[in-house]
């Protein structure tokens, strides 16, 4: 097999056409014998990175072979961790450029856990190296390179697991099922909430990377001129150029369950709209501490998406998914109401099928057996949760200023939307203390989108459809892709 080196990414379309390296490609995606141990790659090593780290260290039949993060003194930090956690047994390489690490033949795996605006191409490349995939979420920080990524990987015959941990849980698929068999009555509203105390961010001046940060590397595929210190490395996230806000950030969590409670025929809402702001902190952060999406499917079934982060005293703190039926039951924390009821009966389903070990477990196993159909969450998947975060988000970002009241919803004759919104417009008032009308909410427009192309349509299309598609900084361009 000719060596994958760095020029193969560069070429991007052309590394797709070439059909030596895919078959050279999908042979290289072996499954590994029962007692061999399989190699991974870890990139990004703050947070989620130490997170992958720790379960990889624990699994007998994985070696960490290759720690990946453009920060010198965080690889450093992560490669003596391994040193004195394993007393020598793992001494896996450090390197700041993911493409180092994909060059080695030997390495069976990638795992993900970078800022956002770099899962897509890791994903992509890892693929087009031979490589399975576990990826963060979101896996994708704009809907078409998430499309690309799922075809990449239907195309090079990779594992790709989303780090959507809840699909990995029997109890989750097992009520998930139960839903949609229609054991409580036909879903109406499938509602998730990200709500969970953050503070603000201050500003940051413009200056000098730090000289340990390969800033370039950092950066990678995202259109930054500037540096600034709020980046690196958690605030990126409420960054659009790096990151998603927490709709897609601790929200994809949410959005993914929710989105699996409809029914399985269904991929994408026919449309969407969001609203919110960024309340109180007057900071540097760009994306809504405050937020309601709705999403309606082409069968009439509803997401609703909260996001809530201004902490107050007896912030009511939701990190959970709610279940609303047509004949007016629902499934709140755990306990199913019928209509009318004050008391709820705990719901029993029985469990689910998914591959056992968790997350990190049943991505290994499906890896040994090379088998993409043993992800729990596979990279269509991944996507579909994705996208229904997207859209919300790009109605949030194409929205008008109106004054901070009750009245800012636009919702038509949607009473449920109405009900809800009122809820949360009233812990930002009374809870938070947002003062009527001296604020500001931003409306986004309703907008129509086509779940067979990933286009949008209608009034807001052409501005809505700049926003599928990040503009990418020179040599970290997505392959052209045919949907298969």
């Amino acid at each position: 097999m000719s060596r994958f080196n760095r020029r193969i990414f560069l070429k991007g379309a052309a590394a797709v056409g070439a059909g030596a390296f895919l078959e050279s490609a999908r042979t290289y995606a072996r499954a590994a014998g029962a007692n061999e141990r399989l190699l991974v790659a870890i990139a990004g090593l703050n947070g989620r990175g130490g997170s992958h780290l720790g379960e990889y260290l624990g699994m007998s039949n994985v070696e960490v072979a290759y720690l990946i993060d453009p920060d010198a003194n965080v690889l450093q930090k992560a490669l003596a961790g391994v040193e004195k956690k394993t007393e020598g047994r793992q001494s896996p390489k450090g390197v700041a450029d993911v493409r180092k690490a994909l060059e080695d033949k030997s390495l069976d795996a990638l795992s993900v856990a970078t800022p956002n605006h770099w899962h897509s191409l890791m994903t992509i490349w890892g693929a087009q190296a031979g490589k399975h995939v576990y990826v963060e979420k979101p896996m994708s920080h704009d809907i078409y390179e998430g499309r690309v990524a799922v075809e990449i990987a239907k195309k090079y015959k990779v594992v790709v697991q989303h780090g959507t941990q809840r699909r990995s849980s029997a109890g989750e698929a097992g009520l998930m099922q139960a839903i949609q068999s229609g054991k409580f009555g036909k879903l109406k509203i499938s509602y998730g909430y990200c709500c969970k105390p953050r503070e603000g961010i201050g500003f940051k001046p413009v200056s000098d990377p730090p000289a340990n940060l390969d800033w370039d590397l950092w950066r990678g595929p995202a259109k930054i001129d500037q540096f600034h210190a709020n980046f690196v490395h958690y605030n990126w996230h409420w960054f659009w150029v790096t990151g998603n806000g927490d709709m897609n950030n601790q929200g994809t969590h949410e959005l993914d369950v929710a989105r699996w409670a409809l029914d399985t025929s269904l991929t994408h809402p026919v449309r969407a709209m969001a609203l919110g702001g960024r309340f109180k902190w007057k900071d540097q952060g760009e994306t809504p501490n405050t937020m309601m999406g709705l999403a309606e499917y082409p069968n009439g079934q509803w997401v609703f998406f909260n996001v809530r982060n201004v902490n107050f005293e007896g912030y009511p703190r939701q990190v959970e998914n709610e279940y609303y039926f047509e004949d007016g039951g629902k499934i709140v924390r755990g306990k199913y109401y019928a209509k009318g009821a004050t008391e709820g009966e705990p719901v029993k389903v029985p469990p689910g099928k998914v591959t056992p070990g968790g997350a990190f477990g049943s991505f290994i196993a499906a890896c040994r057996a090379g088998k993409p159909e043993m992800s729990n969450a596979d990279a269509l998947t991944a996507h579909m949760g994705c996208v229904l975060g997207h859209l919300m988000n790009n109605s949030y970002r194409l929205g008008t200023k109106v004054p901070f009241n009750a009245k800012a919803g636009r919702f038509g004759d949607n009473k449920d939307a109405a009900e809800h919104f009122l809820k949360l417009h009233e812990l930002m008032r009374d809870g938070a203390g947002i003062p009527e009308n001296d604020e500001q909410y931003v409306v986004g427009p309703w907008l129509t989108f086509d779940p067979r192309t990933e286009r949008f349509t209608g009034e807001h299309a052409e501005a809505a459809n700049r926003l599928l598609r990040d503009e990418r900084r020179s040599g970290y361009e997505l392959p052209d892709i045919t949907p298969a």
